[in-house]
């Protein structure tokens, strides 16, 4: 059994507290089907609440009773209203709501404005912040004809042919892929499927389709090939990909417990020096310089003098002519 964070914990207590305290001698086992609890799990969490309340005295901790197989909770004022959002909360989700709904192929938009509708209702001069918020999607956008594509050759098992930039090497290439699943993740669509060129599995961002045809072939990948467990990231090299090389102070070395190296070395100064492979050396840019000086490329050399020129000309003072 997968072990259960303390955020996802408190999360479900500050929403069961609320509950049981407006259903009072609510069944035991009618409350753990309602909060979608077993419930070993319900008990556990009421043992919890004794030790939970706004000070230390026994006056001030949340009161659980259920030894007669019916639950009461008590001293529980302070929680016992639902949640509810703040200014700045509900501003952040109808931009985000909003923004979603320009996401190409989206496939739950009435269920997304119906919810939109009713927090813009509820939020008063929240909606109306909002309304002065836009968030510009354009850089990252996808053509509908692409995914689009992409998701027939999927649900028809249809083979697809791309011609797909490889940021890494500044080249197109032509491929003919076996389709197995549309992702969204990371803020990129991403088409993952068997590749015939590279003769495995591999992720393809969507944004980087120059074109993309839906073949008259059957698109089933070879037997025995399935989809990848996905972690937090969608990254995953390939055999083929840039190998680079990045020197990591103490302060960044999370970064070789996050991204997948291929080889990792500490020194005796705390340091620790990585390697890993990629297909686009833009992301490593981005977090080589977010690092201020904690992580350095070692090479290839014309990513370290790329970086470096950038820094340099982030950190120059801009000039201006005076009259």
């Amino acid at each position: 059994m997968a072990t259960e964070t303390a955020t996802n914990r408190l999360a479900r207590l500050l929403t069961m507290v609320p509950w049981l305290v407006n259903r009072q001698g609510i069944e035991l086992e009618e409350a753990a089907r309602g909060l979608d609890v077993s419930v070993e799990q319900l008990e556990s969490d009421l043992n919890l609440l004794f030790l939970c309340g706004y000070g230390q005295m026994p006056d001030e901790l949340i009161e659980a009773d259920w030894e007669e197989g019916r639950v009461f909770v008590g001293n529980a004022d302070t929680i016992s209203r639902p949640l509810r959002l703040g200014v700045d909360e509900a501003v952040t989700l109808i931009v985000g709501l909003r923004t979603l709904l320009d996401v190409p192929g989206l496939t739950e938009r009435d269920a997304i404005e119906r919810a939109l509708a009713k927090l813009e209702t509820a939020s008063g001069t929240a909606a109306e912040a909002a309304a002065r918020v836009s968030v510009d999607l354009a850089g990252e956008r996808v053509d509908d004809a692409t995914l689009a594509g992409a998701r027939e050759g999927v649900e028809n098992h249809r083979r697809l042919h791309l011609t797909y930039h490889v940021p890494g090497r500044d080249e197109s290439t032509e491929r003919d892929v076996d389709p197995m699943r549309v992702i969204a993740a990371d803020g990129h669509w991403y088409l993952e499927g068997y590749c015939h060129r590279a003769e495995g599995i591999r992720v393809f961002r969507l944004d980087r389709v120059e074109n993309l045809t839906v073949l008259d072939e059957d698109g089933t990948p070879p037997e025995g090939v399935a989809p990848r467990e996905l972690g937090e990231s969608i990254f995953s090299p390939a055999e083929d990909d840039l190998l680079v090389t990045v020197r990591l102070l103490p302060g960044a070395l999370w970064v070789s417990d996050y991204y997948p190296v291929e080889s990792s070395k500490d020194a005796p100064d705390g340091s620790r020096t990585i390697t890993l492979r990629t297909a686009d050396t833009a992301w490593i840019e981005r977090l080589v310089l977010r690092m201020g000086g904690h992580a350095v490329v070692v090479s290839p050399q014309d990513l370290s003098e790329r970086i470096a020129a950038r820094a340099h000309a982030a950190l120059s003072p801009q000039t201006h002519d005076v009259d």
